[in-house]
């Protein structure tokens, strides 16, 4: 039984983990991490999160003999868990978005020491919609008379980043693949004739939509459309339980998602 904490405890998703991480045996829950401001600290994290009492309450502290750690809180949340697990050795999972470069290289230090899964989205879907893609954008290189690429991307009206993380994952996967080195956030006003060297980027921030993906290759006569959406978080909560599985038992270093799933 591998003795879980989860960072972000008392967020959206940080509930889902504890509702769905407090059924599965493989887990014991032995922390519920949040900031010292949270205005629910020292509640019991299960109430909290609708799943009934498990006996762990809200809190900013972490007990030792952590195993697994996830992270789907804030970037601020997100630098005091990479510093936490580096200093005591806790394997962790990290799917906080938004990250600033100061934190990412962080991320990349500490997986010198520590085994760490980092992904955009923990979405089985979504990272098979992504090696989708990959196959596409690589058939598709070099395509004449060329190929129009748009990402659009769905949220929820509270999400605090956009594009979203998953959104420039999609991108960079697909720069690589078919050579394409500008990246367009967003169109407006007299832009001209649209380039060819350019993947373009929409955000739309509506109600609670918990997550849709659309990757657009636009030619000339026919258009292939890759849609990947979400009904609720619980398959963002169940891919990040399936990353802190497989995390407690790897050596140190940078592992995503397609590690997990043996993509």
């Amino acid at each position: 039984m591998i003795k879980l904490a989860i960072s972000g405890a008392g967020g959206r998703m940080g509930q889902r983990l504890i509702d769905l991480g407090s059924q599965d045996s493989s887990f014991k829950i032995v922390a519920a991490l949040e900031s010292s401001t949270h205005p629910l600290l020292g509640k019991d994290a299960g109430e909290v999160a609708g799943a009934g009492a498990i006996g762990v309450s809200l809190s900013d502290q972490a007990p030792d003999g952590i195993e697994s750690l996830i992270d789907f809180s804030l970037p601020a949340g997100a630098d005091r868990a990479i510093d936490h697990c580096a200093k005591h050795s806790v394997p962790l999972v990290m799917a906080t978005t938004g990250l600033e470069e100061s934190t990412i290289k962080k991320i990349h230090d500490a997986s010198t020491t520590i085994p760490i899964v980092w992904a955009p989205s923990m979405s089985l879907a979504v990272n098979l919609t992504m090696k989708l893609a990959e196959t596409a954008g690589l058939a598709l290189k070099g395509h004449s008379p060329g190929v129009d690429v748009e990402i659009i991307e769905r949220h929820h009206r509270f999400k605090a980043d956009a594009p979203s993380g998953t959104a420039l994952k999609f991108g960079e996967i697909l720069a690589s693949a078919m050579g394409i080195t500008h990246h367009q956030h967003g169109r407006e006003g007299e832009t001209g004739q649209r380039p060819r060297n350019e993947i373009g980027y929409h955000a739309v921030r509506t109600g609670d939509d918990t997550g849709q993906h659309t990757i657009l290759f636009g030619m000339l006569g026919e258009t292939i459309e890759l849609k990947v959406a979400s009904s609720n978080r619980d398959c963002y909560a169940s891919g990040a339980l399936a990353a802190a599985k497989f995390v407690a038992t790897q050596q140190p270093g940078l592992y995503n998602m397609y590690d997990v799933l043996g993509l």
